[in-house]
């Protein structure tokens, strides 16, 4: 059983809000111009869904519909927990936000509540089969960039967090290079908020053994090769070896290496609201919310929005208080 000593919370938290952080920061840049190499990214808004000045897109409301069933039911492997990521996933599409994702756009617009949510996993689930057995292509990052919570749920149990991986992801994204994805970034965090290391080689014996040697290069190529390497990145092994990428080559120790880590993250290009995000939880995973410049954590807000009020860090810290079961 994992100690939940005050570092280890911290980290928790901080892979919560580290994702958080990474998105809103890298919201404006998405899919416009590179910055430049010493370009300083700024919280100012804008994007695709011309966002607010620190308010997160579909990546982290996604990740809060994942993290309020996994505080709920304190696991993500159950039907009941399923069913209520799958409505948390309805809710947030049905606010009209301002950016979804086209993949997750046509599945959960083929989804039809009942007069009750159980049995909503599987009707989303079909949807998302559906999807993929006619689409050419399924394997985008939206499921990867709302991994945090996952691990956070299942600190104790590598197996169980394989499969609340898998099967988050197969929501919406009804691919094995999808589901793959989600689980080696998950143990990642895990180990991270356990271990206080970082180890993106941790899950290879969590995923089908015939594609471990492909993970395997891929890993070994996000570790050798430089970040901007992995561009475009809207697919869900360049978006993970991009965030693989700026972590490992991110210079420095606690707070520098969340700044730099996330800089060099969004500086790739093209995708990097969900790059960020998915850097920032593994970052935010290794150092703790601690670590993660005061200012960004009080300008983050967005779904759910409850009585007019955005959801802001302190509804993270709360989540991931009750993801680990503190």
């Amino acid at each position: 059983m994992t100690s939940l000593t005050g570092e280890v919370l911290d980290r928790a938290r901080g892979a919560l809000i580290g994702g958080a952080v990474g998105d809103a920061l890298g919201v404006p840049y998405e899919f416009s111009l590179r910055l430049a190499s010493t370009g300083v990214p700024i919280m100012r808004g804008g994007g695709l869904g011309d966002f607010a000045p620190g308010e997160w897109s579909d990546d982290t409301s996604m990740a809060m519909g994942v993290a309020m069933a996994g505080a709920r039911h304190r696991t993500l492997v159950s039907p009941a927990a399923l069913d209520d990521v799958a409505a948390g996933f309805l809710d947030w599409f049905e606010s009209n936000p301002p950016d979804v994702g086209n993949q997750t756009r046509k599945v959960l617009g083929n989804v039809h509540r009942g007069t009750s949510d159980t049995g909503l996993s599987t009707r989303t689930l079909d949807a998302s089969r559906d999807f993929a057995q006619t689409a050419e292509h399924t394997g985008g990052n939206g499921a990867l960039m709302r991994t945090a919570p996952v691990a956070l749920a299942h600190l104790d149990d590598r197996n169980a967090l394989a499969d609340a991986a898998q099967n988050v992801a197969r929501l919406t994204h009804f691919d094995d290079e999808a589901a793959d994805s989600c689980v080696l970034w998950c143990e990642a965090i895990r180990v991270a908020v356990v271990d206080a290391r970082i180890d993106v080689y941790a899950g290879l014996d969590l995923i089908d053994v015939k594609r471990r040697d492909e993970w395997q290069t891929l890993l070994d190529e996000a570790r050798d090769q430089h970040p901007n390497t992995f561009t475009p990145n809207g697919y869900t092994v360049t978006a993970l070896q991009a965030a693989a990428s700026s972590v490992l080559h991110a210079p420095g120790e606690g707070a520098d290496h969340v700044r730099d880590g996330l800089f060099t993250a969004i500086r790739i290009g093209d995708d990097t609201d969900t790059v960020a995000a998915i850097a920032g939880g593994l970052l935010g995973a290794r150092w703790g919310r601690s670590a993660i410049s005061e200012q960004w954590q009080a300008d983050i807000h967005g779904w759910p929005v409850r009585s007019g009020a955005p959801a802001r860090v302190a509804d993270l810290v709360t989540l991931a208080d009750g993801l680990v079961d503190a």
